[in-house]
């Protein structure tokens, strides 16, 4: 039990009293109960601990600490530092404890109450071993601390008066009352709220059984030998240690060196006497050799033999003779140049001799001085030395007074280190459980979106059945359908959430990052329920996917450096860039395409002031009808149109063969959004229509934007046969449609975000990928339109149906997946085909026409 007398400094005005008070820690509210003596039973307060911080300062004084809570700060006064730091310590693990069982458990759970005792003891040790690098454990100082101080008479102050609460005098008399009545039974099983039990079975030693359970708690963790010195230390200073183990652990080691010692000796030995063996062996061929030669001359048979084995060995003789020679002159040389380091080196040896000499003399001349000064300054520094006794006193008193507060110091600091270090990790683990509910939060706003867009997708069906149903219900259904359509889209739970969360998960405004509505306007009145169906649904796919894809995605970005083409980039580009990106891959992009000529792009602009263009007329009448739907386009004074003129003028004058041609408004526009700067924006169209695009996409003949819908259609019935069997038995021209994608990519057709996406891709890898996301635009909806079954219905649907899509990453897979494969060889092949046949039809209604003209020529008028 974590329980004791503690003085409580008490503020009345200005008067400011200390007061004996019994404190006693509830484990299962983390409150710290404080009453005026061990024996009351009503609390006089209590101070929350869970939420409180703690802290300790020098010029407080010995033993005085604080406890500070959002509402209020306690000052607090233990009886020695020890009792302080214990205090401390042990507030400091129990908030550990409550705070993870807090957020392991939840709130009111009985299984938080009812915990054993043993388990939380098991994480309070975790955390001790966990906080010694910031303050070793403190000794229980059982006189002051525990259920054995309740048995001491509480601490008396100068009056009994001045220890009496006067902000609590209800609780003071039923305490009073209390101990009178039931003096003798409070200490029994049902008169206090204390046991004593506990205390009654302790042992009659309790440092004994103290250090038993050190040790035994000891002997189970698994230290370094950087512990075992730490706790050597700590046994020195008055803390726990383990003063057996080092000397146990010393008489291994001695033993261990010696016989490693041994070892290294008779290596040596070993080493030498296999030097010995190989100088025998050498000198054991050489005998064997003479043997040999001996031998030879023995057994030879007749004189002419061994005659000859003379001569050999003469001939030896004489050659040993020479190099003999030659090394007696090689010693006398070395001799020689022996002789001559020998003198060069006794030159040395009296040049060392004079510096010596020189060295001191010029030492006994400032020793010499040394004396002179100090002879000339011996009355200066004998009235300075002329301190009494009494001074020098002083000042080692105030040494050992500066030697406590230096400790003092140490010990503040190291407390306060634990503390932020708990503070932290409790931070930490707060933020955690606030990051998970914030999530928890934003899939039950998505759930709340699609039950929402639900609703209004049932309102819309019985919107068309209206013209059928009773002049009653009809009114009901429009009643329903303008309360719906008041709606905000942002709802006001959402408020409660992180602006980080907010500004990533769902719109912030009617406009997202790019200037784009993000509810679109739609004029027509049947119209405006689908438009909130929209904002609904691509709300409820932006919540839903924050956390699953788009926050890994953005993480995998923030650690690309420089950017180099390779797979890993075509797939991050493919899966699309965050906003914080998009404008630096764009620009890299298209400087790897487009070499930027120094001044051209203001040249060009000086000839559209000086000349005017063929087509400015045109540009004029398209500014106003780009992007309606962007509020940085949406009227003649909006910033970027400006921008826009001279980027298409620019562009004209650029490129005479093409000039202006409508679609080109839209593409420089997207380009202004993302780039912000009109000659970058100006290169990117640049890429787009020279780079990307075919040739004679954008002539005035328009055929190779032709062509690309006659191989579209090949791939139609190639990829999606079912639909275009569809489209052929209702007569379906897909090419009303599709033209206009080919032609803009995209814009105007899809929601900004999938449009994005698709141009971030579409800049990277070409035209490939508007095939791939026209045919997956048609598989998205497939099933939708094979369920109409008239061919004026199937025409009004695919007007809109592009907007309807809201699931990017679903559209993004079928693309890029499930159409697989889809070679660029094949793309050119079919494009080359198309044109020659669009060419020859196009030569033979040209024929056509010239002979119609001879022919009305011929008849006259």
């Amino acid at each position: 039990k974590l329980c004791g007398y503690l003085n409580k400094l008490g503020i009345k005005g200005p008067i400011k009293t200390w007061k004996s008070r019994w404190f006693f820690y509830d484990e299962n509210k983390c409150h710290l109960l404080y009453y005026r003596t061990a024996q009351d039973i009503n609390p006089l307060g209590s101070i929350d601990i869970a939420s409180a911080s703690f802290d300790c300062k020098v010029e407080n004084g010995e033993g005085v600490f604080e406890i500070r809570t959002p509402s209020r700060v306690f000052t607090l006064k233990a009886i020695s530092k020890q009792a302080t730091m214990y205090w401390l310590q042990q507030l400091q693990m129990r908030r550990w404890e409550f705070c993870n069982a807090q957020s392991r458990f939840p709130v009111g759970s009985s299984q938080l109450v009812n915990e054993p005792l043993a388990g939380r003891t098991s994480r309070c040790r975790v955390y001790v071993i966990d906080n010694e690098d910031f303050l070793p454990p403190v000794k229980t100082p059982t006189e002051v601390v525990g259920l054995k101080a309740a048995s001491l008479p509480a601490p008396q102050t100068c009056t009994a008066l001045q220890n009496i609460s006067l902000k609590h005098p209800w609780t003071e008399i039923q305490n009073t009352v209390h101990n009178i009545c039931g003096s003798k039974q409070l200490w029994g099983n049902n008169g206090n709220i204390f046991s004593f039990s506990e205390f009654q079975e302790h042992p009659e030693n309790p440092d004994e059984e103290q250090e038993a359970k050190e040790g035994i708690l000891e002997d189970g963790r698994m230290e370094s030998r950087l512990n075992w010195v730490r706790k050597a230390k700590w046994m020195n200073s008055g803390f726990p240690g383990l003063p057996e183990e080092l000397p146990k652990e010393r008489n291994p080691m001695d033993k261990v060196s010696v016989l490693q010692q041994q070892i290294l000796t008779l290596t040596e030995e070993v080493k030498s006497q296999k030097e010995l063996v190989k100088l025998l062996h050498k000198a054991l061929e050489a005998a064997q050799q003479e043997k040999r030669v001996s031998s030879m001359y023995l057994t030879a048979a007749e004189d002419k033999d061994r005659l000859e084995l003379v001569r050999h060995k003469v001939r030896q003789i004489a050659d040993l003779t020479g190099r003999l020679e030659a090394l007696e002159q090689e010693k006398k040389e070395l001799e020689q140049l022996l002789t001559l380091r020998d003198s060069h080196i006794q030159e040395l040896k009296e040049h060392v001799q004079l510096l010596m000499e020189k060295n001191h003399a010029k030492q006994e001349v400032i020793m010499a001085l040394t004396e002179q000064m100090a002879r000339e300054l011996s009355d200066p520094l004998q009235e300075t030395n002329t301190i009494t006794a009494e001074t020098l006193y002083k000042q080692q008193e105030e040494i050992e007074h500066l030697k406590d507060d230096i400790e003092a110091y140490k010990t503040q600091n190291q407390f306060l280190n634990s503390e932020i270090h708990q503070v932290t990790r409790l931070w930490t683990s707060v933020a955690e459980n606030e990051k998970a509910l914030l999530m928890k939060c934003a899939c039950l706003q998505a759930r709340n979106c699609q039950m929402e867009s639900k609703y209004l997708m049932v309102l819309r069906k019985l919107q068309e059945a209206m013209p059928g149903l009773p002049s009653s219900h009809a009114e009901l259904v429009r009643n329903l359908i303008q309360e719906a359509l008041q709606w905000e889209v942002k709802e006001g739970a959402e408020e409660a959430l992180s602006f980080e969360l907010t500004s990533a998960l769902c719109p912030s405004s009617e406009y997202d990052e790019y200037g784009f509505m993000t509810v679109p306007d739609y004029e027509v009145e049947d119209w405006k329920l689908l438009a909130k169906i929209q904002a609904l649904e691509i709300k409820s796919n932006n919540l839903r996917s924050q956390e699953v894809v788009e926050k890994p995605l953005r993480d995998r970005w923030n650690s690309v450096g420089e950017l180099s083409p390779s797979a890993e980039l075509k797939s991050l580009i493919r899966s699309g860039i965050p906003v914080e990106h998009r404008q630096r891959v764009w620009r890299w992009i298209v400087s790897r395409h487009c070499s930027h000529l120094p001044d051209h792009y203001q040249q060009l602009l000086r000839q559209s002031k000086s000349t005017e263009h063929p087509a400015c007329r045109q540009i004029e009448l398209d500014l106003p009808r780009t992007l309606t739907n962007n509020k940085h386009f949406s009227s003649p004074t909006s910033q970027l149109i400006p921008k826009l003129r001279r980027v298409l003028l620019a562009f004209s004058w650029h490129n005479p063969a093409i000039g202006y041609c409508q679609g080109l408004n839209r593409l420089a526009a997207v380009a202004l959004l993302v780039l912000e700067d009109e000659e970058s924006a100006f290169w990117c169209l640049v890429h787009i229509v020279e780079n990307l695009m075919p040739a004679d996409y954008y002539s005035d003949t328009l055929i190779t934007s032709q062509v690309d819908q006659r191989v579209f259609k090949d791939f139609l019935s190639e990829k999606l046969p079912r639909l275009m069997a569809h489209f052929e038995q209702y007569r379906i021209d897909a090419s009303l449609i599709t033209f206009n994608w080919f032609l803009v990519v995209f814009v105007d057709s899809l929601v900004s975000d999938i449009l994005l996406r698709v141009w971030d891709a579409f800049l990277y890898e070409g035209t490939k990928v508007i095939f791939r996301y026209a045919l997956a635009i048609f598989k998205y909806n497939e099933e939708e339109i094979l369920r109409i079954h008239d061919s004026v219905e199937i025409y009004q649907y695919l007007r809109f149906f592009t907007r309807m899509i809201m699931d990017g990453r679903k559209l993004m897979n079928i693309a890029f997946n499930d159409l697989n494969p889809f070679p660029m060889k094949l793309l050119r092949n079919r494009r080359s085909m198309h044109r020659e046949e669009l060419e020859a039809e196009l030569c033979e209604l040209e024929q056509i026409k010239a002979a119609y003209v001879k022919e009305r020529a011929e008849q006259g008028p």
